[in-house]
């Protein structure tokens, strides 16, 4: 598995990593592929506070050494002593001293990014984060949190990113000037790369997965993190699926190849772009609902595990 530097820092992560978005409905199945997929060198973790996967997380990092785990705050909770409270939560809810890297879900217009980012500073002082990150901002959303800060660096920045779905203009470049990492999620186009509709973009990946003896998915995945300063954190719930992701890395496509899917790769934006993303980031509101849903069906696997468990 090769490894990246986590922006401007001497931390090394996997350029694929692991993602935990809908994880938790078969959780025993998910845990071992999780850890397949550390022992595979896939030691970096990607959750969040509105995920409610945080459990997941926990039970799978249980006596796993050298992983880094990132997780997000939610949006709803961007006030100073909210993000400190909910950084407590975090750590107690992974079963973690530190979280390697914080970040902010999305951008919340209705809390001062400087309130914001003065929290995280304090958190980082405290020693209960390592790294600083955000999630789904823009280039001016980036600049403005990077200027708010008053002694850290923000590492990475986390967009949905796919051989589908192109990038915000000039945030690779913006990135890679400053040694930003991106992470992308969504890598796989959330398995529209399969979808008829996009059969051209689906038989270039095949016919050149045909020559490296890879699949479609590997050869995506790693057209992704051949970039400069990009990491991936596709979601597998089951070891085999998984193991094949970790298969896109430790091997590169010919420049020819590259070109290949360069001129098949599609350039759609998010699918919350536009007037719907605007509208998500003009408050918590939609975060604080989404967190309370997750956080509920958390609880009843939970419950559920635990009364299992019992029972034996």
């Amino acid at each position: 598995m090769r490894s990246k530097y986590l922006g401007n820092t001497k931390e090394k992560i996997p350029e694929v990593g692991i993602g935990t978005w809908k994880m938790g409905e078969n959780p025993e199945k998910e845990i071992d592929a999780i850890r397949a997929g550390i022992r595979k060198g896939m030691r970096f973790i990607d959750t969040a506070e509105m995920y409610g996967t945080e459990w997941v997380v926990a039970k799978a990092i249980r006596d796993a050494e050298d992983v880094l785990v990132a997780t997000k705050v939610s949006p709803s909770h961007f006030s100073y002593n909210d993000v400190i409270k909910a950084c407590d939560r975090i750590l107690n809810n992974l079963g973690l001293r530190q979280i390697d890297l914080y970040q902010l879900h999305w951008p919340n217009h209705s809390v001062p990014i400087r309130e914001t980012m003065r929290a995280m500073e304090a958190l980082a002082d405290a020693g209960k984060i390592r790294h600083i990150g955000v999630s789904n901002f823009t280039i001016k959303e980036f600049q403005a949190a990077q200027d708010s800060m008053a002694k850290y660096e923000i590492v990475s920045n986390q967009v949905e990113y796919s051989i589908l779905v192109d990038l915000e203009p000039g945030l690779l470049d913006f990135c890679n000037k400053r040694k930003i990492t991106i992470i992308a999620y969504s890598p796989l186009a959330k398995g529209a790369i399969f979808n008829p509709k996009h059969r051209e973009v689906l038989s270039a990946l095949e016919a050149i997965g045909k020559r490296h003896s890879k699949s479609a998915v590997q050869v995506a995945l790693n057209w992704i993190v051949s970039k400069k300063g990009v990491v991936a954190i596709p979601k597998a719930s089951d070891a085999t699926h998984l193991l094949e992701n970790a298969g896109a890395s430790g091997w590169r496509l010919t420049q020819k190849e590259y070109k290949i899917l360069d001129s098949v790769c599609g350039n759609q934006q998010p699918l919350l772009a536009g007037r719907y993303q605007s509208m998500l980031k003009s408050s918590g509101i939609w975060a604080r609902a989404a967190h309370s849903m997750y956080a509920k069906k958390a609880k009843h696997h939970l419950k559920s595990s635990t009364t299992k468990s019992s029972k034996k």
